[in-house]
């Protein structure tokens, strides 16, 4: 048996990282060596390879591929295949990708733009960055919304997308800029486990919890310590599946998450939820019937970044 050839195998393509990035990786796999016993090394070719004989080489290549498929993208600088993603490990590299990303606040009369691609065209929104100003969804047939301001506690009232002159309504701010929410996994589990404005379904829905990670990931401006959050808190969700060959929205590839359906839930009304990531760099794309497209900050309604 050649040995190398089956640790080649068992690796497949995946390219080596750098050197130091390595070093964490390199730590385990000497534990992993020596829990395995790793039998007598021997030199096949002076100077040039080695050979692990017994059954250490079966456990060196196990060993090595643990270390592959197991090690956070963070620390070993590799990123797991798509059709044997572990869900929780993708869900922790995308939050270790959203930290990365660089945090550019709105200005509280500025509009957080986002384009999404749905199942019936493509959706543009315009939401105020602090829930005050007057902003608007504009919808797949081209149809218009409005998004009306909640300012002193009070919203204008439309019908249709008329206003009626002198009604007004009491409201709560919902702001574009979720500076607000927590930027802690656990907190974020929990506010999304809770009953609030942003949890759709009862506790301990977990598919209602994953649509509501999509809605907050599509057209919010989410700080990188809360959109970390919220993938992390994703994470601690159980009975997650990765998903192969998953697409987004829009068709883009990337790994798929999918959070469990409860117990008696009719599969021909409730749909699982299912978030895509770039398998590459682990930043969001969208859902499985959603994708977001275009996004950014602007000054006025209409305007486009």
């Amino acid at each position: 048996m050649d040995e190398l050839k089956l640790i080649g195998d068992r690796t497949g393509s995946v390219p080596l990282a750098e050197s130091a990035a390595l070093a964490a990786a390199r730590v385990r796999l000497q534990a992993e060596i020596a829990a395995a016993g790793t039998e007598t090394v021997v030199p096949l070719r002076k100077g040039r390879r080695w050979a692990w004989t017994g059954a250490g080489a079966v456990g060196l290549a196990a060993a090595i591929t643990a270390v592959v498929a197991l090690a956070p993208v963070e620390q070993v600088g590799l990123e797991p295949p798509a059709a044997a993603a572990d869900p929780v490990m993708v869900l922790r590299n995308a939050a270790a990708s959203a930290l990365k990303t660089q945090d550019t606040p709105p200005k509280p009369d500025q509009f957080v733009y986002t384009k999404t691609k749905q199942p019936d065209g493509e959706r543009e929104s315009w939401i105020s960055a602090d829930g005050t100003h007057d902003g608007l969804v504009k919808l797949a047939d081209g149809s218009f919304f409005p998004l009306p301001g909640c300012r002193n506690g009070r919203a204008q009232v439309y019908k249709g997308d008329d206003p009626l002159e002198g009604i007004t309504e009491p409201c709560t701010p919902r702001p574009g800029y979720r500076a607000d929410l927590p930027t802690d996994a656990d907190a974020m589990f929990a506010y999304l486990n809770a009953d609030n404005a942003d949890h759709s379904g009862e506790k301990g829905d977990y598919n209602a919890m994953g649509k509501d990670v999509v809605a907050l990931a599509n057209e919010n401006y989410l700080p990188p310590a809360v959109r970390a959050a919220l993938f992390g808190a994703a994470a601690k969700v159980p009975g997650l599946r990765a998903v192969d060959h998953a697409k987004d929205g829009a068709g883009r590839p990337g790994v798929g998450i999918t959070w469990p359906l409860r117990p008696g839930d009719d599969l021909k009304v409730a749909k699982p939820e299912v978030i895509v990531f770039a398998a590459d760099t682990f930043l969001y794309l969208g859902g499985n019937g959603t994708a977001v497209t275009a996004s950014g900050v602007v000054d006025a309604v209409g305007q486009l970044p």
